[in-house]
Formats: structure tokens, sequence, C-alpha cells
């Protein structure tokens, strides 16, 4: 890593904090239309696929280029790609703002994802430039996590707010004002650091990974929707793992690799990995299920319905701070574990939730979520860039990044695709209804909502009661299946970090110096945490 001048505790701590500024706002994104999609579906009228696409095609092209845009920042400079994403950042909410129709919305979220992309991994990354003293980046990662995990949960609330007194479109305005402060605090309170000795940006292998990602992940989202029947499912699967075996040999031979494929040698870092990814499968399909579920069935206002989802912001923001002194008390493996099974057993209880059931199994829920993510994800981040070698940070980076983003759009898509096919299958429309209106209510409980105010009482009393009842049984299985994913990653943690130690700036020990080598300074030994 290039070096970087001696920085005073007063400009690190700021710098830090205009990069939790960049992660919140890339972070809240990704979760604030949740609430906006009835608005959506009233508005600009998108089909039931392209509802799905608008909510995760962000997190799709976000995940798909995160891995490549962390090792460009590592070769032109993070500060440099922050700043540039973030301007483009502001363009694209611009365009998702005031677009005209579901296909330009969906263009400009995955136009916000790509922004995105520069923007994660070099806030990362970034914080081990700014913070040398292991003991100091552990508290800054954990505001870092803390501020990633709070922003996706406070997403609906901000959604919720503005919803009740703007447009839908009002939710990425709110981008603009954040991106200029970070564009100008930014330029001037963040150090450049890059890798001196980056080697070649690898095109081909950026084209094999972003088309591997989205491949893969289309083929599971359509699978959950419509079966494997359909002709373009299996080869779009079949086509995208051979892209992201093509990148695996790639990496192998590169002499400088996009992304050091070896590092998943390493359990630790395997099981940070994935505990991330399957976490956010679990937290993003849920929000996005239940904000329907609080508006649509529960006929809650949408300020209502995010304060509603408010736990779960509290929760990630206590989980992320808490994180280093949870690892210190009980090791890495155990808090990784424990918090894995707390956020299965949460998500599951959704699978008794009903239409009048209690707020308070809601908030109960949410707030052990949000906590137990809280914990994971910033656990995990500190696991991965402990893990990786200093010069290759923001690549080490984007992969976290990229569990993160692509775990909330496999949370979207196969949660949302679940709820919508079993939706679908037992929505029952009341005689004399016009087959336009029957399959209209059909694609979406929003559509059905839409569709009963233009009906009689007599037909649409029957319809919402129908519709309302095939949407919460499609939740309740959505809630079941994420409990389940969630409970086995508590397991594979388990098993992988067992027999460990785990270095990682979560939990720093006194140790004294290691030797050094012929004409090398005396460096401090690496901290332990235990596994």
């Amino acid at each position: 890593m290039s070096s970087t001048p001696a920085l005073t505790v007063r400009q690190r701590w700021t710098g830090l904090a205009v990069l939790v500024l960049a992660v919140t706002v890339v972070a809240l994104d990704a979760t604030v239309l949740s609430l906006a999609i009835p608005s959506i579906s009233e508005t600009l009228r998108p089909s039931g696929t392209q509802l799905l696409w608008i909510g995760d095609s962000y997190s799709f092209v976000l995940a798909g280029l995160l891995v490549s845009m962390g090792a460009l920042s590592d070769r032109i400079g993070r500060k440099k790609l922050l700043l540039t994403g973030a301007a483009a950042f502001g363009a694209a909410s611009l365009l998702a703002a005031y677009a005209p129709g579901p296909g330009w919305l969906i263009l400009a979220r995955a136009l916000l994802g790509v922004a995105g992309a520069t923007i994660m991994p070099s806030t990362l990354s970034l914080i081990r430039s700014l913070f040398p003293d292991d003991r100091e980046r552990a508290t800054a990662i954990g505001i870092w996590g803390a501020a990633a995990t709070a922003g996706a949960a406070l997403g609906p609330v901000v959604g919720g707010l503005l919803l009740e007194h703007f447009w839908w479109g009002s939710v990425f305005l709110l981008n603009i004002p954040v991106l200029l402060l970070l564009l100008v605090l930014g330029a001037w309170l963040l150090p450049e650091s890059k890798d001196p000795k980056p080697g070649r940006w690898d095109v081909l292998s950026v084209g094999l990974s972003m088309a591997g990602v989205i491949g893969v992940v289309y083929a599971i989202k359509e699978a959950a929707a419509h079966g494997v029947a359909r002709w373009d499912v299996p080869v779009t699967f079949l086509l995208g793992a051979a892209a992201l075996t093509l990148f695996v040999r790639r990496q192998l031979r590169l002499e400088t690799p996009l992304l050091d494929v070896r590092l998943f040698r390493d359990r630790r870092f395997t099981a940070a990995v994935t505990a991330s990814l399957i976490s956010l499968v679990g937290l993003s399909g849920v929000i996005f299920v239940v904000s329907q579920y609080l508006q649509l069935v529960r006929g809650y206002e949408p300020l209502q319905a995010g304060l509603a989802e408010l736990p779960a912001f509290a929760g990630s923001v206590a989980g992320g701070l808490l994180t280093a002194r949870i690892a210190r008390r009980f090791g890495a493996r155990k808090a990784l574990t424990v918090s894995l099974l707390a956020m299965g057993l949460a998500a599951g209880a959704l699978g008794w939730l009903q239409q009048d059931t209690t707020y308070l199994l809601l908030a109960v829920s949410f707030l052990i979520t949000g906590t137990a993510e809280g914990v994971v994800y910033t656990l995990g981040a500190d696991l991965v860039l402990s893990a990786a070698p200093a010069d290759k940070a923001g690549a080490a980076s984007a992969v976290s990044e990229t569990a993160y983003e692509l775990g909330t759009a496999l949370g979207i898509a196969l949660v949302g695709s679940v709820v919508g096919s079993i939706y679908a299958n037992g929505l029952s429309v009341p005689a004399g209804a016009s087959p336009e209106v029957a399959a209209r209510a059909g694609e979406s409980l929003g559509a059905a909502v839409e569709t009963a105010e233009g009906l009689s009482p007599d037909l649409a009393q029957p319809l919402l009661a129908s519709a309302r009842d095939a949407f919460v049984h499609g939740m309740n299985s959505a809630g079941l299946l994420a409990g389940v994913l969630l409970l086995g990653a508590g397991v594979l943690a388990w098993l992988l970090l067992r027999g460990l130690s785990a270095p990682t700036a979560a939990e720093p020990v006194t140790a004294g110096p290691v030797a050094a080598g012929p004409g090398q300074p005396e460096q401090a030994e690496q901290p332990q945490v235990r596994a």
C-alpha cells in the first residue's frame, strides 16, 4: 500500500465520518425503495417481474462489479475512485427520481449499482489506511459496520417519512445533498492510498466476474419465480457458472489477479464471506416482504410502516458498535455462530405471522435480526480485511462487500420470488371478474389492491381478502426458508472456524515484537482472536 502521511487523531476520525456518510447512503439505497413499491406500482404500473427487477437490479449490478472496482481502487487510488463514484451516484439518483416508466427506473437502478460498486470497497480499504493501529481499527470498523447495517435498516424509515409528504422519486433525491457533502469533505479530508505495484487491470476478468455473478443470480431468481422448466433458467445458470469457473482459473494463472482466490483457502475468510452472504439473504428478503405486508395487509401508512421497522435500525447500530467487545469476550467463532442462529430463529418466527398478529412479535423479530446482523456484518468484514495482504485491501474489501450486496440481491430475488409464486398460486379471483382483472391481480399484492379500487364492493372485498391471505401464506413460507438458511450458515461458520485462531482487529492482545529480517524494520506481532 502506498505510504500515507501521518495523520492526527482528529484527522483520522473526521475522515472516518466521511466514509460513514458514503457507506450509509449506498446501504440506504438498497432498502429505501421497499416502502415505495406500492406507490411505484400505482404510478408506473410495472409487471410483477419488472417490480422484482426494480427492487434488485441495483444489488445485482453492484454485486457483479464490486470485485472489479475493488481491484481498480487498488490501482488508480481509493480516494479518487470513491469521489468519482459519488459524483456518478448523484447523477444516477436524478435519473431514478424522474424515471418516466418501469424500464427507465430499472436502468437507473442498475446505473446506481455501477456507481455504488466504486464507493463501497474504497470505504473499507481507506479505513485500513487511516487506522494502522489494530485497536483503533477495530473501533473504526465497528462504526463503519454499524453505519452499513443501520443504513439498510434505516431505509424504510426514511422512505416512509418522505413518502408521507412527497412522491416516490423523493427517496432518490435524498441522496443529492449527502453526496455533495461527501464530495467536498472527502476531497479535503481523506488521504489517497493505492497499491504501489498493482499490475494491469484485466478487462477479461472483469467481464467474466460480472457475467458469472449476474447469470447465476438471474437463474436462481427466475427458478424461484417460475421453476426450472423454462429453457432460459438452466441455460443462464450454466453460462453463469461457466463464466465463474473461467474467472477462477484465470485468476490462478495471472501474475496480478483481479481477485486472489487463494484467500478462500483460509477458512476464516471463507466463513466470514459465507456468513455475510447468507445473513443478508435473510435480512433483505424479510425487509422487502414485511414492508409490503405492513402497508398492504395491515394498512399502515408509509411513515408508520417505516417506524414499525425501527427496531431493526436500533439493533443494527448496537450490534455493530458492540462487535469488538463481544468478539473479545466470547471469541469470533461463538460470536459469529450465535448471531447467525439468532437471526435464523427471528426470521423463522415470521412463519407464524398472520394478518392480525400483535406487533410485538414483529418488533422482537426486527430487534434480534438487526442486532445479530450488525455483529455478523462487522465481524465478517474485519475477518476478511485482516486475512488479506495490506496492499490488496481494496480487492479483499470488495469480497466482503460483494457478499453483502449479493446477499441483498439474492434475498429480494429468492424470498420475493417465493412469495410471488405462492401468492399467484393461492389467489382466488371472485366469479364475475374479467380475465384482465384476474391477470393484473395475480401479478402482485400491490396490483391486486390497485385493481380492487376500480371494482364494485361485492368483487373488491373478496378479491382483497384472498390476495392478502395468499400473500401472508407466501410470507410465512419465505420466513421459514430464510430461517433455515441462517441456521445452516450458523452451523457452517461453527465448523469452519473450529480449531482456528482468527487474527483480526476485533480482538487485539498485547504481544511482543516479531524479529525483523535482514534490512527490515521491526514489526509488531499480529493480534490473535480466539476462534
